[in-house]
């Protein structure tokens, strides 16, 4: 399939309104069409279902917030089907369990891990439970309280992982009987403000985006306790830039070859090499990213193309990726889509 849907997450604090759509073609390496899919309160992350037929999406509504679930055409158009909104801030992180069986949602400002049941005729289920974290870090305007930035499923299933900037934290959980039960905590340096995490697909290793001290962490990840243990930090800033900046989003390619992390104010992707048995990294490439505040990206299904999202330009930019020494080039297409926040794509193996 030369053609393959993509969806973008936007703020729709300024002119976007809502979750945007365009075609990326594999062949002519061109990002097409981009088109308004569905009008939504600042829909700023995405999951899309396995199965391609759902698009899951961070919601806002006035003062409350939650998740919000769409059905998706063959001709590629959002339909609401469900929505879990419920007073206060809405989360930053929203997540489908391949299975199909557990919605998960991570949430910055109440500083919670919500575990929804997935599917029916809505595609949300019941709250089925809710962590609170607590705590604080050394960054005294970052870190004042906890902010849950990341939770989702391991590879294996085996656990769910959060990820936590105000406190400098990893909490690993099991599901049992519906509930979440912490498993294990890893600590990080403080001041660390860790951000998402990437799985490797067939080694035993994870990588950490640090949002405050811009580094991607190697971690070594125990399937049997759930536990993470450090391997390596290593900076994902060029040597030469001493302003301000903020980890972005990490990727990692296919294969597990390759790393991929963006710098928000040096405006830049860090290209890592993975090394095999021991899971460190070393640095290929610095590439800019074509526009200002680069808060996601995106590797396209076929693992050839990059999509950066530039929130603060309001640009997407496509990159070719080459495959045997992880480096990009500028594809030389880009299109315009106002506060872009979060780059997903559909599954062609099911479209």
């Amino acid at each position: 399939m030369s053609q393959i849907r993509g969806y973008i997450g936007t703020y729709t604090k300024g002119n976007s309104k809502g979750i945007y759509s365009f075609v990326l073609d594999t062949e002519k390496g061109q990002m097409l069409d981009p088109a308004l899919a569905a009008e939504a309160g600042s829909p700023t992350y995405l999951s899309v279902s396995k199965d391609s037929r759902q698009l899951f999406s961070v919601i806002k509504a006035g003062q409350s917030g939650g998740i919000a679930a769409y059905q998706i055409d063959t001709e590629g158009r959002l339909e609401k089907s469900g929505e879990q909104i419920s007073e206060g801030a809405s989360p930053c992180y929203v997540s489908i369990d391949p299975e199909g069986q557990y919605l998960l949602s991570a949430n910055y400002h109440r500083a919670t891990v919500d575990l929804y049941a997935a599917g029916g005729p809505d595609g949300i289920g019941a709250l089925l439970d809710t962590d609170v974290h607590s705590g604080s870090g050394a960054d005294p305007e970052r870190q004042e309280g906890p902010h849950v930035h990341f939770a989702d499923l391991t590879p294996d299933r085996k656990f769910i992982v959060a990820v936590d900037l105000g406190t400098d934290q990893l909490t690993t959980y099991r599901i049992e009987g519906g509930k979440l039960v912490r498993a294990a905590v890893m600590d990080f340096a403080p001041g660390t403000g860790p951000r998402h995490i990437v799985f490797h697909p067939s080694a035993p290793f994870a990588y950490v985006i640090s949002e405050l001290s811009s580094e991607v962490i190697a971690l070594h990840y125990n399937a049997d306790s759930g536990r993470f243990d450090l391997i390596q930090k290593i900076s994902a800033l060029p040597v030469q830039f001493t302003g301000h900046s903020q980890g972005g989003a990490i990727k990692i390619s296919p294969e597990g070859r390759f790393v991929y992390a963006s710098n928000r104010g040096a405006d830049t992707l860090a290209v890592f090499r993975t090394e095999e048995h021991s899971g460190k990294l070393s640095l290929v490439a610095q590439v800019p990213t074509g526009g200002a505040w680069p808060r996601d990206f995106e590797i396209d299904p076929t693992g050839r193309f990059i999509v950066a999202a530039n929130q603060n330009s309001g640009n997407l930019v496509l990159f070719a990726r080459n495959s045997e020494t992880g480096r990009l080039d500028l594809a030389g297409s880009e299109i315009s889509v106002p506060d872009p926040v979060c780059v997903k794509f559909l599954h062609p193996d099911f479209r």
